[in-house]
């Protein structure tokens, strides 16, 4: 039996898991006998004001934002340069100077 490569990735190792084919790659998963609109479906992120924001973007912080675990706060203004856009509730990976590798919501930055 031959599965359907991602519609996400095109990775063709995908394996079957219950109803669901699941893509080891890039973990997504996609019900192959619903209509191809599911692998049309693009996500879109926007910033706290509504403008669109793209991998390799640069985003300024609009609220002050205390780190978990730690004592320490990025505070408003600060610029984070080359973002990358993830699926999940913290949807951007960046590194920050001076604090490091971290994941913001795009609720709390704007487009620079």
């Amino acid at each position: 039996m031959t599965l359907p490569s991602c519609p996400r990735c095109q990775c063709e190792f995908t394996y079957k898991d219950g109803g669901l084919c699941i893509c080891p790659e890039c973990a997504h998963e996609w019900d192959p006998t619903a209509g191809s609109e599911a692998a049309d479906e693009v996500k879109v992120w926007k910033d706290a004001f509504g403008n669109l924001l793209a991998d390799g973007d640069s985003v300024t912080l609009v609220k002050d934002l205390k780190l978990k675990g730690s004592s320490a706060v990025i505070k408003v203004g600060t610029k984070v340069k080359n973002i990358r856009l993830v699926e999940g509730d913290h949807d951007i990976d960046c590194r920050i100077e001076g604090f490091g590798a971290m994941q913001l919501k795009s609720e709390f930055v704007k487009k620079s």
